[in-house]
């Protein structure tokens, strides 16, 4: 980096260039990461101007560390137990026969057998970092292959710390576990212990004390304090800096302070993640890429691809679907900043070179420069009409008005409903309408309404009414059913699809119906009228008159069929003329549907 004297400059080049390329590389779709990338390479090694990218590396780890921080605070110890498979199932599975396809790799390549373990299980793990940022910036982070593919990162950062307790083994040519092993196993656990009985027992009070007082900026302090001190914590134990801020935040999960944790740590983890991105790029050494650049170029990519394959492998195995399985492999085929840290341990215990190890980070470094690419790419192997899949998580559904289907009436009943201070728990079954609805604040949850199980979950045992808002009449129908016959005492405000429809939904006793198009086509007609010079008083008569009709008519065909007053007439129902109000009318001519 430049002299200290210019330091604040620095800080405004590198705040300057982020501000500038996270919105364009985002504008034209690349994504913020790799903008974030293009800065640091183009302020490092072009422009020569950051020259210490390794020092900024290491303090903008701090990015990672507080993205972790705030992955746990939405995380309840419960629903960590719940993703045990996948995390120690899919995710052990993936380190080990990555990390031995990598290493039998390495070894039939160049290393010998001890650095070529080290070399395999260092590029077997991705980067949390850049995977998490891409599921968050693509809202994919709540989908089911976002929550196995954190799974996945979740056990590697576990994995490095046995990894680097293997280096010294290795370099000292005997698996025996030493004294000096033995005692940072034992400090290692104790430092667990110590953060895991902290989170329980003495976070909650420090804040109560703290927010006691009225000090916001104390309160920002003691957050910061927190995640940096179980980093250096879990660091001083030989663990993943990044992996003791997890447990921090998974510790304060129920917390009811931590919606004031996330928004006060919410714009550092933005700055510093950037900042972790640019380090990367200002990292990567060029004169080492361009020496071995056709090998570069040749097995980063093969690297990438045995990942993909294992990562599809493993995830069929647990029973994603092609499109998820696809997905996850083309989101974690790179090999991430554990890679820096396990080479520069090898390289201290002289199981590499610096010129191996300088090899080995530039190969990790393009590979994460790789991964946003790698993911535009892997949409082309997935079908267009896949569907996507999310958790079926409930947490906090519980409310008094139960929302099925998040359809256009859907969308804009909820806004009235939530304007007039109800609570309101919406299901529906599309991923996509839900991330949609996410951006705009809503707070919907993935399930299917036509099933008993999910409507408990959802909470309709505690809600006073539903509100059916689905698209199809067969799937209305199905809840309707569902409903009727196991919560009866319910009242149901359900969307019909027709006329024929509504007068099926009234034979169901405890029910309000509405078809979706019929009271904006009576207020478009309204101004149709008025459009052709009636004025709005006499457009208001006649739109009234229609209405009014129209229930009657309802009220006949409910009683007597569709075609009730139509006994004389042998040819299909037709309109009758709206040319003026036609009061006292007897509404035994029905008109044809929308």
């Amino acid at each position: 980096m430049a002299d200290g004297s210019n330091i604040f400059l620095d800080a405004v080049i590198l705040l300057g260039g982020a501000a500038i390329a996270a919105p364009l590389f985002k504008k034209i779709g690349l994504g913020t990461v790799l903008g974030y990338l293009c800065v640091g390479i183009i302020l490092g090694p072009i422009l020569n101007y950051i020259r210490d990218g390794e020092s900024v590396l290491h303090v903008a780890e701090i990015g990672v560390v507080l993205l972790l921080f705030l992955v746990g605070l939405e995380l309840k110890p419960a629903r960590l137990w719940d993703m045990r498979h996948g995390i120690f199932g899919l995710g052990g599975l993936q380190v080990i026969l990555s990390g031995a396809v990598l290493s039998v790799a390495a070894w039939a390549l160049y290393f010998n057998f001890a650095a070529a373990i080290v070399v395999g299980f260092g590029l077997a793990l991705s980067s949390t970092a850049f995977a998490l940022q891409l599921l968050e910036e693509n809202g994919d982070d709540r989908l089911a292959y976002g929550k196995r593919a954190f799974g996945i990162l979740l056990f590697q950062d576990l994995a490095i710390a046995p990894l680097l307790v293997l280096v010294p083994l290795l370099a000292a040519g005997s698996m025996e576990l030493s004294m000096e092993g033995l005692q940072q196993l034992g400090i290692a656990i104790g430092c667990i212990a110590i953060l895991i009985l902290a989170g329980r027992y003495a976070l909650n009070p420090l804040f109560g004390i703290i927010a006691s007082t009225g000090a916001r900026e104390a309160i920002i302090a003691a957050a910061l304090f927190i995640v940096v001190g179980s980093a250096v914590l879990m660091q001083y134990a030989g663990l993943s800096m990044a992996m003791g801020a997890f447990i921090a935040g998974v510790m304060l999960a129920e917390s009811s302070y931590r919606h004031e944790l996330e928004a006060n740590i919410e714009p550092f983890r933005g700055i510093f993640l950037g900042l972790f991105f640019i380090a990367v790029g200002l990292a990567i050494d060029l004169k080492v890429v361009i020496e071995n650049l056709w090998l570069i170029l040749a097995l980063v990519p093969a690297i990438m691809l045995i990942k993909m394959i294992i990562l599809y492998g493993l995830a069929r195995l647990f029973r994603s679907s092609h499109s998820d399985a696809t997905k996850i492999g083309f989101i974690l085929p790179q090999s991430g900043e554990f890679g820096f840290v396990l080479f520069t341990a090898a390289t201290g215990a002289a199981l590499l070179d610096q010129n191996e190890a300088s090899f080995l980070i530039a190969c990790v470094t393009l590979s994460m420069a790789l991964t946003p690419l790698a993911v535009k790419l892997g949409t082309v192997f997935i079908s267009k009409g896949s569907s996507e899949e999310m958790d079926e998580n409930f947490e906090g559904a519980e409310a008094n008005v139960l929302m099925i289907g998040f359809s256009r009436l859907g969308q804009i009943a909820s806004q009235a409903l939530l304007a007039g201070g109800s609570h309101v728990t919406v299901l529906d079954n599309s991923a996509d309408r839900i991330r949609q609805a996410q951006t705009f604040g809503f707070r919907i949850y993935f399930g299917d309404g036509t099933r008993k199980d999910v409507l408990r979950a959802a909470g309709i045992e505690n809600a006073k009414i539903v509100a059916i808002c689905t698209q199809k009449r067969e799937t209305t129908d199905q809840v309707v059913k569902l409903i009727k016959d196991d919560f009866p005492h319910l009242k149901l405000y359900v969307r019909s699809y027709d006329r024929g429809h509504s007068l099926e939904l009234l034979k169901v006793e405890n029910l309000w119906e509405i078809r979706e198009t019929y009271e904006s086509a009576l207020v478009m007609g309204r101004a149709l009228l008025e459009g052709v010079g009636h004025s709005k008083e006499d457009a208001q008569i006649i739109v009234d008159d229609v209405r009014h009709r129209d229930g009657e008519r309802m009220k006949l065909q409910f009683k007597d069929g569709l075609l009730a007053g139509m006994e004389n007439l042998h040819t299909k129902p037709v309109p009758e003329p709206l040319l003026q109000p036609r009061h006292g009318s007897n509404g035994n001519s029905p008109s044809k549907d929308e």
